[in-house]
């Protein structure tokens, strides 16, 4: 694992994280695993949230100071003032968004209380809004994956105002481990030899797990001795079992809901797929391939630099079923071939997408863009603007 990021500050950088969602989902994990990995003799985090509930209770738990704050594409000037009030009473060096909505309240703080900004883009694309933003408010933006970093550089984005740190995955909690007795297949009433297909993330379109059900009706063709496992919630959650009864899934595909036990879940399975319209660089298929499981992946934003094709798994064209399915039964037909690409997977995670790196390399963009000392004019800018509110 890289050693943790060092730094000759004479105290830890006091890092706000500005999260503009508190769902379970990938950007949420990541936030809550670079708070838990980051050193606290380097860093001390106080986060932002749009709402009191788990995921406030999570930072919380691993040491971070919580406040709730409403965040709007639009923000409020209540918002405005209180997360500005708390730049500076508290002492903030940086403020580090996530998602528009955030990405706009620590833009327009930073700007005004003259703190740098730093704006992790989950996804694929620069979108509109943020780089208005940017543009505005001359926040930093780090993307997840080559193909966002070339976006962004392709609409303007100056190469010393975007940084690419990819993802990472904890590879010793998700390793593989020794195949005993089925505790998953047993609850599902399933013999023990069962071969396991697995879709692991959000149920919305733009992971489009309706075309996993449709994968997974042509699977079942090929493989009726096969059965699939669908993991976690969202929105489409209810037309997704509609549409499983009426491609008559009912009894083969099993949906178990949102799960806390991940590691084990991965150790159950025998692939994994994902069928994604849009990644930038999926978390859930990065924790299968650290699990020691082959993949296979639609060809979108960042997975094919994950995934090698031919070698960890396969990459298949968006919305083709028919091809992710035969891809499929040929990995859960042999498994051989399925040993021999999921160690492939975990090598290739462990020596490229370890988070420790992925947290080494945000260590230093934060050092970079924090000068040694605040300027003395930001407080009086700060206070002015407070004292007139």
């Amino acid at each position: 694992m890289p050693p943790a990021p060092t730094s000759a500050r004479a105290a830890p950088l006091h890092v706000l994280e500005v999260v503009g969602n508190a769902i379970v989902g990938g950007m949420e994990t990541w936030v809550e695993r670079f708070i838990a990995r980051m050193p606290r003799e380097r860093v001390r985090f106080t986060a932002l949230v749009p709402a009191e509930g788990p995921f406030a209770d999570k930072l919380r738990a691993l040491g971070a100071t919580v406040h709730a704050v409403p965040m709007a594409d639009d923000p409020s000037w209540t918002s405005l003032q209180t997360t500005l009030a708390l730049v500076q009473a508290e002492g903030v060096d940086l403020l580090h968004a996530h998602l528009p909505r955030a990405h706009v309240l620590a833009g327009l703080v930073g700007k005004l209380a003259q703190r740098p900004v730093v704006a992790t883009l989950h996804g694929r694309d620069i979108g509109m809004f943020d780089l208005e933003v940017h543009r505005a408010t001359g926040s930093h933006l780090a993307v997840v994956c080559r193909q966002s970093y070339f976006h962004a550089l392709s609409v303007g984005v100056s190469p010393e105002d975007v940084t690419c740190v990819p993802n990472g995955v904890d590879t010793a909690m998700f390793s593989p481990r020794p195949r005993g007795r089925s505790s998953l297949r047993e609850a599902l009433g399933l013999a023990q030899q069962t071969p396991l297909l697995g879709f692991v993330g959000r149920l919305s379109p733009e992971k489009a797990p309706d075309v996993f059900l449709r994968a997974a009706q042509a699977l079942r063709t090929r493989c009726p001795e096969a059965r699939a496992v669908m993991v976690g919630d969202g929105p489409m959650q209810q037309s997704l079992m509609a549409q499983a009864e009426q491609l008559g899934l009912t009894g083969w595909l099993h949906f178990l809901g949102l799960r806390d036990d991940m590691p084990a879940i991965f150790s159950e399975l025998d692939v994994v797929a994902s069928t994604s319209h849009s990644e930038a660089m999926p978390l859930a298929l990065m924790e299968a391939m650290a699990s020691g499981l082959p993949v296979v992946a639609t060809r979108v934003g960042g997975v094919p630099d994950l995934v090698e094709h031919g070698r960890t798994g396969w990459l298949a064209a968006p919305d083709d079923s028919g091809d992710i399915a035969a891809r499929c039964a040929l990995l859960l037909a042999d498994a051989a071939l399925r040993e021999a690409m999921g160690r492939r997977s975990r090598q290739r995670v462990v020596e490229h997408f370890d988070l420790g790196e992925c947290v080494q390399r945000m260590g230093k963009l934060l050092d970079r863009l924090v000068p040694p000392a605040p300027p003395a004019a930001a407080n009086v800018v700060a206070r002015q603007f407070l004292r007139q509110s």
